[in-house]
């Protein structure tokens, strides 16, 4: 029977944390709120350090010392331990933490909370508990009817231990139907996800998988739904008593996996009981070889292992007596079995029969203990590369056909051709380096001992499997994205064109255009290297594999913030950036501009705004009408300047009295909303009159 351990067994980090703190903390007057995790024997073993477990916070006494396990708890929680003066150990395991965070964030948004998880489990009960203002959905069947969140915007979260393959099924479902928008954040713990990957595997390869893990445990439960989807012979165990090696013991190869709530001191009993019940089986096999062995051995051969009999102790070594035979042989000391020769102590064990390795027939029959130790070891190993196993070796010549190597007592030979996927042309760099091999063929022939191998299959199988895992990893990312998604990335590097953003292990572009809205002149002015951001997916090219995310887009644009910041008859302080035939733009500040129709630069009047402003003049003026959501700000240099007195009648006599028709300079007030596309503005009836004398002259 081939038995594999899955590599990602055991506790994972956060319910370690958990457990390590429960068995540690001092036991006096300390709770913990719920059982530490789902498995019966860590609960047993923490509650006989004196520590209790209670199912809810009313039982634990004020002043005292409560432990939250890793699921989590609601926010509420904190506050009433605080008033009642319990002092809380926090082992929210992190995955959970931001679950919990993203729950309270996005419902006091107004978003509508689905939780896709068991509602009866701890974690997703803590979680309900962060909602703002508002309970969430909680589902765990992809049937479910969800038109009742057609129409609401949504945020899905998922319980960290559920099913990968649940999860997408029901957010597939969920965007099918939601006409609004729904931000999915895929919260499902990463070693989770590898758990229920590796079982799928190994589920696929066994004939038969063991699970184990406590039978309330829903991390487990849900390996074994993973691997009953690709074995059929899968057995749920707690512990070794489960064990019935009687349903296993006919199967050639049997797989483990164990939860995240599971202890490897669990999985190492179970081991143990299968190797024992294995033993028992094999008992009556086993003597049956050796005895055929014995009736099939007539004379001695290289290789061969036999029985002689100490006759006497001598300073060099031994002399032994072999069967059928009255002549002595002498054993060299050097091919004992010991760190120490001890003529004395082996003088008492004349008459005793010791095992011997027949190394030597010609031209002396030679004998030693020590090899039968080195060969063992040595066919161990033989027969795991035998059978595929990768082995190690150091490169120490070649040839004109590839490169050499030895494994104990057999040669190794590489074709130059199995080294490496590509052409190797130069032999020589190779030697003294280090080989990664599988076996092609292994010949045992008593006069050539020889290991055919290659490393180029190796790295040809890794290179297949990174490419596959790039490819499903993609296939899953374009899987589960779409326009207008909300997403979590992490700015990797910068160019002067952009941000590439990891999301999910993915590259996606963020252009420079959509950083700001305000524009940026280079990346760094708006993201920083290594943090992480929400964005927002603006363009998916699934054919081509090229994601467009945008930053600014999850922004407030700077009109949006205008009302706050601004009101009618305030002054403000800003720079001319252009100048037109009707008027001149003022940046108020950056991404806000606002227009002093010409009439509105001084209380003389002016032929052309050119005539009194330049580009880049910087100017105070007073708001004098303001519409954020036109994203239009109209302003007034002259009531900011003192008004100019009026001269006497009688020293204005000589001057050159006012053309007939022409109206009086208007008030602020006196026209209205101005539009520099299509060149209308509003205007005092007095300029308008004016522009049309001067036009008829």
């Amino acid at each position: 029977m081939q038995v594999t351990i899955a590599k990602n067994s055991g506790f994972c980090r956060g319910v370690q944390r958990a457990v390590d703190t429960a068995m540690s903390v001092p036991a006096e007057n300390t709770y913990v709120l719920g059982e530490i995790i789902h498995n019966s024997h860590v609960v047993n073993d923490i509650k006989a350090r004196g520590i209790t477990t209670v199912e809810n916070l009313n039982e634990v006494p004020d002043g005292s010392t409560v432990i939250f396990r890793s699921h989590g708890v609601p926010a509420s929680y904190y506050e009433s331990c605080r008033e009642r003066n319990i002092k809380v150990i926090d082992c929210t395991c992190n995955f959970v933490r931001n679950t919990q965070k993203i729950v309270k964030e996005q419902s006091e948004k107004g978003k509508f909370i689905v939780i896709v998880g068991e509602a009866t489990h701890p974690e997703v009960i803590g979680l309900q508990g962060w909602c703002e203002g508002s309970s969430a959905l909680v589902v765990k069947d992809p049937s479910f009817d969800f038109t009742i969140i057609k129409d609401k915007d949504v945020c899905v979260v998922a319980q960290t231990t559920f099913s990968v393959e649940k999860f997408e099924e029901i957010i597939k479902n969920i965007k099918n139907l939601c006409e609004k928008t729904v931000a999915v954040f895929k919260t499902i713990c990463y070693t989770t996800y590898d758990r229920q990957l590796e079982a799928a595997k190994l589920a696929q390869k066994c004939d038969a998988m063991l699970v184990i893990g406590g039978l309330n445990s829903s991390n487990t439960n849900k390996l074994y739904d993973v691997c009953a989807a690709y074995c059929s012979n899968v057995f749920r165990l707690s512990g070794p008593d489960d064990l019935d090696f009687d349903k296993i013991k006919n199967f050639k190869s049997v797989g483990i996996v164990s939860g995240a709530s599971t202890p490897m001191a669990q999985n190492r009993e179970v081991l143990l009981k299968m190797e024992e019940k294995s033993t028992e089986v094999n008992a009556t096999s086993s003597m049956a070889d050796v005895v055929a062995k014995i009736d099939s051995e007539s004379k001695f051969k290289k290789g061969q292992i036999v029985t002689a009999t100490i006759s006497e102790a001598t300073d060099d070594g031994l002399q032994i007596l072999l069967p059928f035979s009255k002549k002595e042989i002498p054993l060299s000391k050097d091919e004992l079995d010991c760190e120490e020769y001890n003529a004395a102590e082996y003088a008492g064990k004349v008459g005793e029969t010791i095992d011997l390795l027949v190394v030597e027939l010609k031209p002396a029959l030679k004998l030693s203990q020590r090899m039968i130790k080195v060969l063992a070891e040595e066919e161990s190993l033989i027969a795991d590369i035998e059978a595929g196993k990768e082995f190690q070796v150091e490169c120490t010549g070649y040839n004109k056909g590839g490169l050499t190597a030895t494994v104990g007592t057999y040669s190794v030979f590489v074709p130059a051709k199995e080294i490496r996927p590509s052409f190797v042309k130069d032999l020589t760099k190779y030697v003294g380096k280090t080989l990664r091999l599988r076996a092609l063929e292994v010949k045992k022939d008593a006069r050539k001992k020889e290991i055919i191998a290659s490393q180029r299959v190796i790295l040809q199988e890794e290179k297949e499997a990174r490419e596959a895992a790039k490819a499903a990893k993609e296939e899953e990312f374009f899987a589960n994205i779409a326009v207008d998604d909300v997403v979590e990335g992490k700015v990797e590097r910068v160019t002067s064109f952009g941000a590439f953003v990891s999301v999910n292990g993915f590259d996606c572009l963020a252009h420079i255009s959509d950083l700001s809205w305000t524009g940026a002149k280079a990346v760094t002015d708006v993201l920083e290297i290594g943090k992480t951001y929400q964005f927002k997916v603006l363009k998916v090219d699934k054919e081509n594999k090229k994601v467009s995310i945008g930053y600014k887009q999850l922004q407030p644009q700077p009109w949006d913030l205008v009302a706050d910041k601004y009101a009618v008859g305030e002054v403000i302080h800003g720079k001319v950036v252009r100048i037109v035939p009707f008027g001149a733009f003022i940046e108020v500040e950056k991404g806000i501009d606002g227009l002093v129709h010409v009439s509105q630069i001084a209380y003389e009047r002016i032929e052309t705004p050119a005539s009194v402003l330049n580009v880049g003049d910087e100017v105070d003026a007073k708001i004098i009408s303001l519409d954020p959501a036109a994203k239009k700000m109209n302003l007034s240099i002259k009531a900011v300047l003192p008004e100019p007195e009026r001269k006497p009648r009688a020293e204005r006599s000589g001057e050159e009295a006012p053309k007939r028709g022409r109206a009086p300079r208007r008030s602020d007030d006196e026209y209205s909303n101005w539009n520099e596309g299509s060149i209308s503005i509003g205007t005092s009836l007095g300029d308008l009159l004016a522009d049309a004398e001067k036009k008829n002259k």
